[in-house]
């Protein structure tokens, strides 16, 4: 009886430490090569710019792209989002007695969290499965070793010009997801709910600054950056054919989406110490 539990024992430790290097140690390798990707793409793509060798054409394709691929889905999340926000802070507002702040608390929420979190979220959903599932394929297809072999760099050719069209489209949907999310919310509580068009915009034009919007726009690009680094990561990490490809695309969005969450949640706090609320 002794020697069965021990031997039970025995497997669970087992397991235990198994399931430790399996996940968790592969986490922080996984962390690790990112950052180390992280380093070098940006370390190449500054170099090749100051040289004039960047490949421009490449960049102007995956803006299209990425703009075309997002563009629509981006527009149709952001009109809930900033209807949503209206709804609930209109209803807080209305139990509280301060009906006449909501376009504050309305074009503050859809500016510092809606439209940086929406545009990432849908990066990482239709641009970021793109390209893990792009070089994905280019991986199996032993496309990315013959490069190597050649003698031609993937991450100047593949990962730069693919990161800085992340981050330019990243910054110009943030600006569009918060004009579209605060004219949404504006609609909706003129014309549905009774509000009043100057106390909306008065009140939004007295809590919010110039710092509101740089700072959505900061984090919808380290979050567009993000999003490229481990989408590229995970595509050129595939193993195991057209199987691995797609627990590549759904490993890139997955830990984007964790990236993103806990980078927002750093950010909004740095912000927030830097940036004290504003007194009225």
């Amino acid at each position: 009886m002794t020697s069965e539990n021990e031997e039970v024992r025995t497997r669970r430790s087992g397991g235990i430490s198994r399931w430790f290097r399996e996940h968790v140690m592969a986490s922080f390798d996984t962390f690790g090569r990112q950052m180390g990707m992280f380093v070098e793409v940006f370390k190449v793509l500054v170099v090749d710019i100051v040289k004039r060798r960047f490949p421009f054409g490449e960049f102007i394709r995956q803006c299209a792209f990425m703009a075309s691929t997002s563009v629509i889905p981006t527009m149709l999340v952001a009109i809930p989002i900033g209807v949503i926000v209206s709804i609930q802070v209109s209803n807080i507002a209305g139990q509280i007695g301060a009906t006449s702040f909501s376009g504050a608390a309305t074009g503050l929420g859809v500016i510092r969290q809606g439209a940086p979190l929406v545009t990432s979220l849908l990066l990482a959903g239709a641009v970021g499965s793109a390209i893990a599932a792009d070089l994905g394929s280019r991986t199996i297809r032993d496309e990315v070793d013959a490069m190597r072999v050649m003698g031609v760099n993937p991450v100047q050719r593949l990962i730069s010009p693919r990161l800085l069209a992340t981050m330019v489209v990243s910054f110009l949907l943030c600006g569009f997801v918060c004009f579209v999310g605060f004219i949404s919310g504006y609609v909706f509580n003129v014309y549905f709910q009774g509000g009043t068009p100057g106390s909306y915009t008065g009140t939004f034009a007295s809590f919010a600054s110039t710092a509101d919007l740089a700072f959505a726009i900061i984090k919808a690009v380290i979050f567009g950056a993000i999003v490229a680094v481990v989408a590229c990561d995970r595509g050129l990490n595939t193993k195991g054919g057209p199987a691995g490809v797609a627990n590549s695309v759904n490993a890139a969005v997955v830990n984007s989406v964790l990236l993103l969450f806990t980078v927002n949640v750093i950010l909004t706090q740095v912000f927030t110490m830097l940036f004290p609320a504003k007194v009225v």
